[in-house]
């Protein structure tokens, strides 16, 4: 099993929540973040003064998935999120051991 997470633009959220549903993810959890990357913001006007502002508004979902889906959902993902542009995040995957459902007791991706 793998965990993924991907930081996105924030307007790449709803076309990819349409995607993930549509490739039958069985599960997202989204955070609103702040951040930079290697921009490291921008400088802005404001009262008189210059103003650095280093950090930018992102999306970051988490989701597990099995590991034969890895490169199916990492390309989904980059297809939706990718802009070209400075900015367009990252995706972060890494092993996951286990998984259990409170509710049922399964383990492993039954639990999924």
């Amino acid at each position: 099993m793998k965990n993924v997470e991907p930081i996105i633009r924030p307007e790449a959220l709803e076309p990819l929540k349409e995607a993930l549903l549509a490739a039958r993810i069985d599960g997202i959890t989204l955070k609103q973040v702040q951040g930079c990357g290697k921009q490291h913001g921008w400088t802005e006007h404001h009262r008189g003064s210059d103003v650095i502002m280093n950090t930018i508004s992102k999306v970051e979902i988490k989701m597990i998935i099995t590991d034969d889906r890895l490169e199916e959902i990492i390309s989904l993902i980059t297809e939706i999120a990718r802009t070209g542009e400075v900015g367009d995040g990252k995706i972060f995957v890494s092993n996951i051991d286990d998984c259990i459902r409170i509710r049922t007791g399964e383990r492993g991706e039954k639990a999924i």
